[in-house]
């Protein structure tokens, strides 16, 4: 009696474990299995039991057929046990699930009298792991580059731009507004060129106060100051044989611009505190989102130092002068939005791209980023619609809507990027193809797809 509530006990036990749980004698024969194990499978318990374990197709499971003793049939049985292995199963409807796998041989009087298994079911996980597979493989799509996507033929000429600009080792000095992906495009030309395999520094110049800054990139020696304990390398040190990316350039003191201007003109630098000079193999990538000449003129910046950085100038174009963008750019924040939330919202109204469109954005490409982490947060639904996005996008963007309608479409866009590029090469395809950044075959093949002639 004490035996049967015992086991009745250890029934409901094992019926709350969360993971399917399944126990097998030596033929392979499902003697008992747990609550989880009927609601991962979709078979009841007297589907399941008498059944041979077969009946669940698991891909892991190896029959040893060349056993003559019968007694190691299952791979399990001469293993001994399985810990964390993948697999796929087949549920009693026919649709495939992943399960994480657990077994253990049992052994009485060093018999094999069976083995016990436990199932946890990841089919969720895996789902997840494969669209951000697949959102990678969009990114790497010939509309992207270096996760900068842009179909608009602007954008085509700044990723055709970067790519001419890393196989130089000439000054990069990168122009765009607040938002617009500078960074990015420092990173992009880093990568792209012979330098990749060498540091990659960035140094904010409007984070640091000017005495701070010069150690920061030049180090300082033991004694060179109060607090200055020991010597110390700078970050044109730690970027010897790569690129340095000086943010924010032109909130730079002047008293630091001459001392770069040596660095750019003679490849040394000189510690604080210390006048021996320190050869160094550093490219200089810079970038602002302040007017530069007009500094020059105010005499705010130093001339021969603009005309030093600005040998290879990129302008990244401000979102409101290449909408076109914006419905593809959109995709993408909602993606990877999506990919990080647990919430069911699977899509954007047209109403809400119609807002995004026509919104002038002063924050670029970080605050459409930003719209989309708030959508999240507010929207309770399965499709972003305008009140799910921030109150003074929408507001703003009611003023600017025209009656003309909104192309939403990817294909739209291509379609217009294709054709706009067509018409500024007079119909050239290769013109285009250099327009667009992309290979004339591509061209080609969208002309066919579009119907264009």
């Amino acid at each position: 009696m004490q035996d049967e509530k015992l086991m009745r006990s250890w029934k409901m036990v094992v019926d709350l474990i969360p993971d399917g749980v399944m126990v097998v004698d030596n033929k392979g024969m499902l003697v008992s299995v747990n609550q989880a194990m009927i609601d991962i499978t979709g078979y009841s318990q007297e589907e399941l039991l008498g059944k041979p374990c077969t009946i669940l197709g698991c891909s892991s499971c190896e029959i040893e057929e060349q056993d003559p003793t019968g007694k190691h049939w299952c791979k399990l049985f001469s293993l001994g046990h399985v810990n964390m292995q993948k697999a796929e199963m087949t549920k009693k409807d026919g649709s495939t699930i992943h399960v994480m796998k657990n077994a253990s041989v049992i052994q009485e009087n060093g018999k094999f009298i069976g083995a016990v298994e436990t199932l946890t079911d990841i089919t969720e996980l895996v789902e997840k792991e494969s669209q951000i597979e697949a959102y990678r493989r969009e990114l790497q799509s010939e509309y992207t580059f270096e996760g900068m996507v842009g179909i608009s033929s602007t954008m085509q000429r700044v990723f055709n731009m970067i790519a001419n600009v890393a196989e130089s080792d000439a000054p990069a000095l990168i122009i765009g507004e607040s938002g617009t992906g500078k960074e990015l495009v420092a990173r992009a030309i880093h990568e792209n060129s012979n330098r990749k395999s060498k540091p990659y520094i960035q140094v904010n110049c409007a984070a640091l106060n000017e005495s701070v800054l010069e150690s920061e990139l030049f180090g300082h020696v033991k004694g060179a100051f109060t607090g200055a304990y020991q010597n110390r390398k700078g970050r044109f040190e730690a970027a010897n044989g790569g690129d340095i990316f000086l943010d924010e350039i032109g909130d730079l003191p002047q008293s630091i611009q001459v001392k770069l201007l040596r660095v750019l003109e003679e490849k040394v630098i000189e510690r604080v505190g210390d006048n021996r000079s320190i050869p160094v193999d550093v490219r200089i990538i810079t970038a602002t989102n302040r007017n530069l000449k007009q500094l020059v003129e105010s005499g705010s910046f130093r001339g021969d130092f603009y005309y030093r950085i600005n040998v290879l100038p990129i302008e990244i174009p401000p979102l409101r002068e290449r909408k076109e963008d914006i419905p593809v750019l959109a995709q993408q924040f909602f993606k990877h939005v999506q990919l990080k939330s647990n919430k069911p919202v699977q899509s954007i109204s047209p109403e809400a791209m119609d807002v995004l469109v026509h919104y002038s954005w002063p924050g670029n490409v970080r605050e459409l980023k930003s719209a989309f982490e708030y959508a999240f947060v507010t929207c309770t639904e399965d499709t972003i619609k305008p009140k799910h996005l921030p109150p003074d996008l929408h507001t703003t963007s009611v003023k600017n809507i025209t009656s003309a309608p909104v192309k939403l479409s990817l294909d739209e866009q291509k379609k217009s990027a294709l054709e706009e590029a067509l018409r500024q090469a007079g119909g050239n395809k290769s013109e285009a193809a250099r327009i667009l950044g992309v290979s004339r075959v591509t061209v080609w093949n969208q002309m066919h797809r579009y119907g264009i002639t």
